[in-house]
This record gives structure tokens, sequence and C-alpha cells, in this order.
């Protein structure tokens, strides 16, 4: 027996003796409509449906890659011939293809079923819409035999699973004892801890605290080196051709805060310059002050050149004149 098929008439054999509504209704037209037709079409609720219920059994029989899902029974026959899974042997398990006329041309083909049973040239068979309104037990004969379509010869593509792909662990099974999640092994004790072997839940524990210790010190360091830079620009005040910074910050007068000052400086953008230019004039100031002394002295040291050059010149000519001595 097509091991495919086995399946198609397990499910087939639960039905049996089901019967169309009056206006030609059945679940399995109208599973077909929902499910498969794309535009949804209502005919389908109420159309010939031997090849429909073989779609909805193949659907519960999770086969439809081989056993094919279609409302046509001239495509479903055409889509057995293409995948090379198409013959004229009787087999149990197979899809009987039928035309009453006998012409044996698939594109005659009338009605289906599935085969239960054979006897010489004589079909035991589950099919719906049998004498055109129920799902039944049918025995017929070879001459109006199109042909059979076997479901098991459908090459279907495996869906790879990688052996290790397992699925990942859900919160609550983080650091979770392994035997918690384990099904072959459930009665088997859990091997101690050892150097070697870390339970889940010491590493996933350890990794939160280093990266908690981490963020830790770089906020550490970033609040440290926050708190060297300058909250406001260094004034650079020449002095001697050397440039500091003052030792100790300059009191704000009462009733300023640092706000007025950035609001002010935000204000006008001459009081940096005319600021740094009274800083320069006291600057010069205070320079020419402490020299004064300086020119004073030099001042001095001329008027007693002067006054030397003088009192030599007054002398000579005291001496050069006769009777003066």
């Amino acid at each position: 027996m097509d091991p495919i098929g086995k399946k198609l008439l397990d499910i087939a054999t639960k039905e049996l003796g089901y019967t169309e509504k009056g206006d030609g209704y059945t679940k399995f037209g109208e599973w077909y409509r929902k499910n498969l037709d794309g535009d949804h079409d209502e005919y389908f609720t109420t159309a010939p449906w031997c090849d429909m219920f073989l779609a909805w059994a193949a659907d519960k029989a999770d086969v439809t890659g081989q056993a094919g899902q279609f409302a046509s029974t001239v495509d479903h026959a055409k889509w057995f011939k293409k995948n090379d899974a198409w013959g004229h042997d009787p087999e149990p398990g197979a899809i009987v293809f039928y035309d009453w006329n006998g012409s044996g041309d698939i594109d005659q083909i009338d009605h289906v079923g599935i085969v239960e049973k054979v006897d010489g040239r004589t079909l035991h068979t589950i099919e719906g819409n049998a004498d055109g309104y129920k799902l039944m037990r049918k025995t017929r004969d070879m001459d109006s035999v199109v042909g059979f379509g076997y479901p098991s010869k459908i090459k279907v593509e495996a869906k790879y699973t990688p052996k290790h792909a397992a699925p990942a662990p859900t919160v609550d099974q983080v650091g979770a004892p392994a035997a918690a999640t384990r099904t072959h092994e459930q009665h088997s004790p859990a091997p101690a801890p050892t150097p070697e072997h870390v339970p889940a839940q010491e590493v996933v524990l350890g990794g939160i605290l280093a990266f908690v210790l981490c963020g830790t010190v770089a906020l550490a360091a970033g609040r440290a080196a926050a708190a060297k830079a300058p909250t406001s620009p260094p004034i650079r005040v020449r002095k001697r051709g050397k440039h500091h910074r003052p030792a100790t910050p300059v009191a704000l007068p009462a009733g300023v805060t640092p706000a007025d000052l950035d609001a002010a400086d935000a204000g006008t953008t001459l009081m940096p310059a005319i600021s740094l230019a009274a800083a320069h004039a006291a600057e010069d100031r205070e320079f020419w002050g402490r020299i004064a002394h300086l020119e004073e002295d030099g001042e001095l040291d001329f008027w007693n050149t002067l006054h030397a050059e003088l009192t030599d010149s007054e002398s000579d000519r005291y001496a050069s004149t006769p009777g003066f001595r």
C-alpha cells in the first residue's frame, strides 16, 4: 500500500457517510473556498467536491506536498504525471482517476477517489461526491480508469533542521537547572559543580556583574573628567609677557548670579573685547608705574651728566682767564 495514501484512507474512513446539503453545500467545498481559492469564490461551496475532499483530507493528514490540493480532477492528474508519479497499475493507497466514457484521455477525467483494496481488475475505493451526493465506499472495474497517481512517488524536499539548532531558552529558563529543560534525561542526577563545570546560573550572574562593574567604572571616570573640565572659559591676562589663570575665583557682587553673567554675555558681542582692552590698559598702568622710578633715575643721571659737563667747562674757563686763580 502507498504509505501516503494510507494516511488519506485513515482520514477518509472517519468521514464515511458524509452527505452534502440540499443546495450542494459541503464543508469540504467551504474549506477549499476559504483556505485555497485566492478569490474565495462562493462557487466552490456548492461545486462538485470529489477532489476538494481529497485536498481537505491531505491537509488533515499533513501530506499536501505528496497528495496535492486541487478542485479540478484534470489538473490533479496532470500534476501527478508532471512529477513522475503517474501510472496504470492499481495499488491500495493510490489516487484513481475516472472517465465515464472510457476514453482513457487525461483531459476527459470526470471523477477521482482513493483505492482501498485491489481484487484482480476490481477496485474497492472511497470516494467523495459518489453517486453525486455522498462520501462512501464504491466497487468499480478498470474499464473507466484513466490512470493512477501515486502520492509516495512525489519527491518533496525535506526541510533541513541543524542538529545543534535547539530552541533558545526563555527568560524563565535562564539560570534554571539543566534537568528542568531536558526531555530524555529528566531522571538523571545533575553533575556536581566543578571548577571546569560552571552552572549556567553562575555564568549568567557573572556576566551581569562584570557588565555592571564595567559600567560603574566608566561612569566614575566620566564624572571625574567632567569635574576637571572648566565650567567657564579661562581669563587670559597678560602680565610681564606670561599668561596665567587667577588663583582664586572672582567673587560676584551680591544679587548677581552666573546665569546673569551668561545672559549679559549672550546679549552683546562687545563685552569681551572691552573687558580685555580694559585689562590690558590696567596692566600697562601697573607696569609703567612699577618702572617710573627708573625713568626718574634716568632723568637725574641726565641732569647730573649735564651739570658735570657745565662744571668742568666753567673750571677750564676760569683757569684760562688771566689773573683768575
